[in-house]
């Protein structure tokens, strides 16, 4: 994937003294008072901020945060809070500056933030209007959003349509990077661990890493659905039997690359859902019709540990088990162990993968942590996100 990279005109000096608009994801969680609850975002939006001002730009920043309704701008619609967190780890004031779309004063060196860009009429649907005064206001559009690359919006698709360079972000470029190691050009065997409550949402991702991947784990919910088409009875634990069919036609799919879907050959079942349930370890031929399987079994945890030591990459996308409640945590925490432990290049993504990551700390022995969870999907899904596309566009000229 050919993109113009931030980061190489700024090495040659292609950003001095010009009008730089970033779009950011700052999309944070506030509590009711709008205070920022966690700041991940602001914090990763840095280093292209910085990038730009070192290298003598005027810089211009944007984001959505929340659901805005376009054209009626409310308070708890405003990026200040954002604004006053951004000056803090930059280290300056950072001005906000609302109704910019006619035009903007920033001078080199200094950085702007501009108001909720969702505020403004024509933005979802990409409006060409919209999208052209917004490219008027720059010399250099830079994509650094990869939570929002998955939609063709205003200042995700139509500015860089327009703009008179669009390249991407560091931390765009860096998913890019990542996506290409673990999916284009994986080192092999490649395994993939899909979890979830269905079936039914992660479905045209199981089909299109089946035809890719060596050793296709899946977990959760889906794990049951996929048991069921095994022969096997799961009680009354979650699954989609409509979709039983589906799951075979995976399994097949996988057999005929003699390929593998790990069916758990043991489970943690509890008799209701609840963290102080009591948890019983049973072969998965064994479960009764009032169980809840709410975990895999400690036989399964280690085969599949095993096999994910031994892999060349693995991409990672769900919790396997209820990882929540301690009695059925230990699935997901043996994998999360092996992931870490393992020489494969690892990339995970999701906000309940992200949440097991950081629950066992993981974050520096996984390969790379993907900032997207929609985004993140649909590259799983094998789909070109639309952000990508116009700026490979846009670098073949």
């Amino acid at each position: 994937m050919n993109v113009i990279r931030f980061s190489d005109l700024c090495a040659n000096g292609k950003a001095q003294g010009q009008r730089v608009f970033i779009r950011a994801d700052l999309n944070v969680p506030q509590d009711d008072s709008g205070a920022i609850t966690e700041d991940t975002r602001v914090r990763a939006s840095v280093p292209c901020i910085q990038m730009a001002l070192a290298a003598g730009a005027a810089v211009m920043v944007t984001s959505h945060l929340g659901r805005p309704t376009e054209g009626e701008f409310k308070p708890e619609d405003s990026l200040a809070p954002v604004a006053k967190r951004l000056g803090e780890l930059l280290g300056r004031e950072v001005p906000l500056i609302a109704n910019w779309v006619d035009g903007v004063t920033v001078a080199p060196g200094q950085v702007v933030l501009l108001e909720n860009c969702r505020v403004n009429k024509g933005e979802k649907k990409n409006n060409e209007d919209l999208a052209r005064k917004m490219a008027a206001l720059c010399d250099i559009f830079v994509n650094d959003a990869f939570g929002t690359a998955h939609r063709a919006e205003g200042t995700t698709y139509g500015i860089a349509q327009f703009a008179p360079v669009a390249c991407a972000g560091p931390l765009l470029a860096a998913e890019i990077d990542a996506i290409q190691k673990a999916l284009a050009a994986p080192k092999r065997p490649l395994a993939a661990i899909v979890a979830g409550s269905k079936v039914s949402t992660k479905l045209t991702i199981l089909k299109s890493l089946a035809s890719n991947v060596d050793q296709l784990i899946v977990g959760g919910g889906i794990a049951n659905t996929f048991m069921l088409a095994a022969g096997l009875k799961i009680g009354k634990s979650l699954a989609e039997p409509d979709l039983i069919d589906e799951a075979k036609a995976v399994i097949a799919l996988m057999k005929s690359r003699g390929a593998e879907v790990p069916i758990p050959t043991d489970v943690v079942t509890a008799k209701t859902f609840s963290a102080d349930a009591v948890a019983t370890v049973k072969k998965a031929t064994e479960v009764a019709d009032d169980d809840l399987i709410l975990d895999i079994g400690p036989e399964t945890a280690a085969k599949l540990a095993a096999q994910l030591k031994s892999a060349g990459t693995i991409v990672w996308n769900g919790p396997v088990g209820v990882f929540e409640f301690a009695a059925f945590e230990n699935g997901t925490k043996v994998i999360a162990h092996a992931i870490a432990e393992s020489s494969a290049f690892s990339i995970a993504g999701g906000g309940d993968t992200l949440a097991a990551i950081a629950k066992y700390g993981i974050e520096k022995q996984v390969g790379y942590i993907s900032t997207g969870g929609g985004a993140f999907l649909e590259i799983l899904e094998g789909k070109t996100l639309p952000a990508f596309e116009i700026l490979t566009k846009r670098a073949a000229g």
